[in-house]
């Protein structure tokens, strides 16, 4: 007699959008893209490279470049009707700086682009109003999760 395995649960990644913002900084330039990660697509990208953006742009590596980038992305991204993505966040980068330019700047578009860090899959502005107001642990990040998920909001 063969004993199945024990089905396990599904995991949390498959709750999230499957949209993933990948962000890369060089000496010179700031690159955002987003990819469909199930089909390994490029959505969405914007790049300080791109020559119409040069010319607006005093610097193309600062703070203020790579805000400029979130918020042409957001555009982006809302011309395509993606209305959240996953921040994927290499191991030197933190949330500080560019980092948080670009992550800022792209929740701050006119559509308001739900941008949620894979390391914390509860956004950061949910119609639950503000961190301290919303209750905390699993019960929290359940009621989170299904005011995200609910697409009548």
């Amino acid at each position: 007699m063969v004993i199945p395995p024990p089905v396990k649960p599904p995991r949390i990644m498959k709750f999230l959008k499957p949209y993933v913002l990948k962000m890369h900084f060089t000496n010179k330039f700031v690159n955002a893209q987003v990819i469909h990660s199930p089909t390994a697509t490029v959505a969405s990208a914007a790049s300080s490279q791109e020559k119409t953006l040069r010319s607006t742009m005093e610097s193309t590596r600062d703070v203020a470049a790579a805000a400029m980038i979130g918020k042409i992305l957001g555009e982006r991204l809302l011309l395509q009707d993606i209305p959240a993505v996953t921040v994927f966040l290499k191991r030197d980068q933190k949330y500080h700086g560019k980092v948080k330019a670009v992550i800022d700047s792209l929740r701050e578009v006119e559509g308001n682009i739900w941008a949620i860090p894979l390391y914390l899959p509860i956004p950061l502005e949910c119609p639950g109003g503000p961190a301290e107001n919303r209750p905390k642990g699993l019960s929290g990040f359940i009621n989170a999760l299904s005011l995200f998920l609910d697409p009548d909001l």
